[in-house]
């Protein structure tokens, strides 16, 4: 009989308890008792539902207070230095690791953070060292094993997750860019090996070893290094399943074959490795996981077609087959039902974590011929009119909108006049200062913006009023930027709910969800759109808001947008046409609002791209086609205005010093990046590669509550001057401060401007002194 299980169930709740748990603990309105107790019931809340939904096996392992590589880390002993002084290592020294500030006050340089994979959701980078040392350290993790199987009832219906070793050091980083994490590995393996051992104790049959990288192009080293550990877990007394996901093995099948594991997990949503080969390669003992549901997106699954796919091969494998989703369910929201005000056609076309876990189960059903065979029936008959009902709605095409996307030719893209042409001309129209400040966009969302949008959402105040409080909100964020003394304003973004979710809902083509909350990083959670449709702009959406913003200030505005590909990435976007082609009909789109912000007498545009990284594919094959359509797209959007008019972008936690040439061929006029929380060293790019346009390297890192001084931006900010040419800086943080409080942007802000001041005289100080060291020049 096939066994239907899963990758990993969303952490959050369905009404995001765990982050207003952790918010709660951060803010010290519960102690620690009550977070653990909090933790605790959602777990078994979830195992709970999961097991009634028809999993044949629970998995533990896949909670995280912040993020599942930072337990890794913490369990492990790898805390970095700066994090042990003084303090025992416990729950406060987890959240100083992730937020540079515990619930006890105590301030330190957040670890990096950056993109799981080609996902949205950010992870907490592992600091290495030369000699790193681990440990078994914290125990949390056999904790909640117990705990799913007191839930369960038997250990036997409940398998233990974790990050395989390869792919922990893979996302972790040391000293510097030499670094051979892979040095690591034999102090590693131990550590791992009695986890291993501790956990077969406890009577857990299967272990879930997540090993990710095996879909990327690695080192052969790396490949060789698979071999050596896997031999040395091998004989721990557990069953290993080897879990990938992502893609396909492609290159790395046969090398995942050879393994000593007990059995292989494949995502045959994103990869189509041959299943003959698999066959062969497994032999007759070990288990085959399929990944058939798509654990990243919110499409209700094909389940006939996936039958016809699986019954031969439930034939030949029997209880050695095992169905999931194709990776964890951490990338959907929670539960489909709870979508109580959703148009019912739509709906019906979806599926969340608890559906999903529901026709993960079906499927096993059918294949064993268990249960009531006309329940299994009606499964598959819905599943199929949904599908039907999707393909065939009218809803989803707009002719216009296909036929002007078809039309988009070379010169739409293509800015009137070179950078050079166009920096002169940007410098007469807003004569700036040296090293201009600015923000990235958003400024904190307050408790009365929120109950205010609330009660709008609610009917409780009508539209006008509601935009006369947002209009007040926007002329005070100007006063306070014309009191701190930047040069480039925003208007702060009050009027936005999410710098996607706000786009989508004036875009046509996109529906929303009440509750469809995904973890982002941390407690932050987003609610992405849905793109069911053909996109298009009915009518402006920002333009009367910055116009607004500009009348309070004699300074530059900026008007703000998110970029295509960023919309993109961040949507759940329909699976029926080419992402390419949605790509484009967002960017026309955009491109429509960004003429109108110019003929409003907008100077400076910013065009947000922090997903442009997160959207290349995983192999290094298939990364020309997609820069090629997402440069264009960029360039399709921001293209359209005058030499004058001047083009920002933003990008952030994201490694792009290896597409840093397509970064240039968006021809933004300045980009913004993430720097302050990886210490600059996204700067090394620039020793290298002469980046032709003008940037500002984010000196604030914006995810901590801690408050730079003076004298640590000023230092930030003189490391950024030997990389880029003092012309060509700009100073601002790392990102959006929509999810900071007042107190501490204002205080940050402040000590961020005095830094650009300061070095804005010692740039003279130097200028006038190379001037008098000079010889005088001749007499007219």
């Amino acid at each position: 009989m096939a066994i239907a299980h899963n990758l990993g169930f969303p952490r959050i709740g369905a009404d995001r308890e765990l982050k207003r748990l952790t918010e709660s603990y951060w803010q010290g309105a519960c102690d620690r008792r009550q977070l653990l107790q909090g933790g605790q019931e959602l777990r078994r809340r979830h195992w709970q539902l999961q097991r009634e939904a028809g999993l044949s096996l629970i998995t533990a392992g896949d909670f995280a207070w912040y993020d599942q590589v930072l337990n890794h880390s913490f369990m492990l002993g790898a805390v970095p230095e700066r994090f042990r002084a003084g303090a025992a290592e416990n729950i406060d020294t987890y959240f100083r690791m992730a937020r540079g500030r515990a619930p006890t006050g105590e301030d330190a340089r957040a670890c990096e953070m950056t993109k799981w994979f080609d996902t949205n959701y950010h992870y907490i980078v592992p600091e290495f060292e030369p000699g790193q040392g681990f440990r078994l350290s914290h125990l949390g993790l056999f904790a909640e094993v117990e705990a799913a199987r007191d839930t369960c009832g038997e250990a036997g219906e409940v398998k233990a997750a974790l990050i395989g070793p390869l792919t922990y050091l893979w996302l972790g980083k040391g000293p510097d860019s030499g670094f051979d994490r892979l040095s690591l590995l034999p102090a590693l393996l131990p550590v791992y090996a009695s986890i291993l051992e501790r956990l077969a104790a406890t009577g857990i049959g299967t272990v879930q070893v997540d090993e990710p990288i095996l879909i990327l192009d690695l080192p052969e080293p790396w490949r060789r290094a698979f071999r050596t550990a896997y031999e040395a877990l091998s004989g721990c007394g557990t069953k290993l399943l080897l879990a990938t996901y992502f893609g396909g093995l492609e290159d790395n099948l046969a090398l995942a074959l050879d393994l000593p594991v007990h059995g292989l997990h494949l995502d045959r949503v994103r990869g189509r490795d041959p299943l003959p080969e698999v066959l062969a390669g497994l032999g007759s003992e070990r288990t085959l996981s399929l990944g058939v549901v798509d654990g990243r997106n919110i499409w209700r699954c094909d389940l006939r077609a996936v039958l016809r796919e699986l019954d031969d091969l439930h034939r030949q494998l029997g209880d050695r087959l095992w169905l999931a989703p194709s990776c964890s369910l951490m990338h959907v929201p929670v539960d489909l039902e709870r979508e109580t005000g959703m148009e019912p056609e739509l709906k019906s076309w979806l599926a969340f974590a608890v559906q999903k876990v529901r026709e993960v189960a079906s499927l096993t059903r059918c294949l064993n011929g268990d249960g009531d065979a006309a329940d299994m029936r009606r499964a598959l008959e819905e599943s199929a009119a949904a599908l039907a009902a999707r393909r065939d709605s009218g809803r989803t095409r707009r002719p216009e909108v296909r036929e002007r996307a078809a039309a988009v030719h070379d010169g739409m893209a293509q800015r009137q006049s070179p950078f050079s042409v166009r920096s002169r001309l940007q410098r007469e129209r807003l004569r700036l200062p040296p090293f201009p400040t600015t923000t990235i966009g958003s400024f904190p969302q307050t408790a009365e913006i929120r109950v205010a949008r609330r009660r709008h959402r609610d009917g409780e105040i009508g539209e006008a009023e509601y935009q006369d409080r947002m209009r007040g909100e926007i002329s005070r964020n100007m006063a306070l930027q014309e009191e701190l003394g930047l040069d480039v304003l925003v208007h702060g973004e009050p009027e936005r709910n999410d710098m996607v979710e706000y786009f989508g809902e004036a875009l046509a083509g996109f529906a929303f969800s009440a509750h469809g909350w995904v973890q982002s990083y941390g407690s932050r959670c987003v609610k992405p759109p849905i793109v069911y449709g053909d996109v298009y702009r009915p009518k402006p959406i920002t333009v009367a808001w910055i116009r607004h913003a500009q009348g309070c200030t004699d300074k530059p505005v900026k008007g703000m947008l998110t970029g295509p590909a960023t919309i993109l990435r961040w949507s759940f976007a329909r699976d029926d046409l080419e992402c390419s082609e949605i790509c484009r009909q967002i960017a026309l789109a955009l491109r429509d609002e960004v003429q109108d912000l110019e003929r409003a007498g907008v100077g400076i545009i910013q065009i947000d791209e922090p997903a442009f990284r997160e959207g290349l594919p995983l192999r290094r094959a298939q990364w020309q086609g997609y820069l090629d359509w997402a440069v264009q797209c960029f360039r399709l959007a921001s293209s359209g205005v005058q030499d004058s008019t001047q083009i920002h972008t933003h990008m952030c936690y994201s490694e792009f010093n290896d597409i840093i040439e397509s970064i240039a061929r968006l021809d933004a006029d300045v980009i913004t990046i993430e720097t302050a929380r990886s210490d600059m060293e996204l700067l090394e790019v620039f020793r290298d590669f002469d980046y032709p346009n003008e940037i500002g390297p984010g000196i604030y890192d914006i995810h901590s509550p801690r408050v730079p001084a003076r004298e640590e931006f000023l230092a930030l900010l003189q490391e950024a001057v030997r990389r880029i040419p003092p012309q060509r800086l700009w100073v601002n943080p790392d990102c959006g401060l929509k999810t900071r409080a007042w107190p501490e942007t204002r205080a940050a802000l402040a000590n961020m401007v005095q830094a650009a001041v300061r070095l804005r005289g010692l740039s003279q100080d130097r200028k006038d002194g190379e001037a008098g060291s000079s010889p005088p020049d001749p007499a007219p």
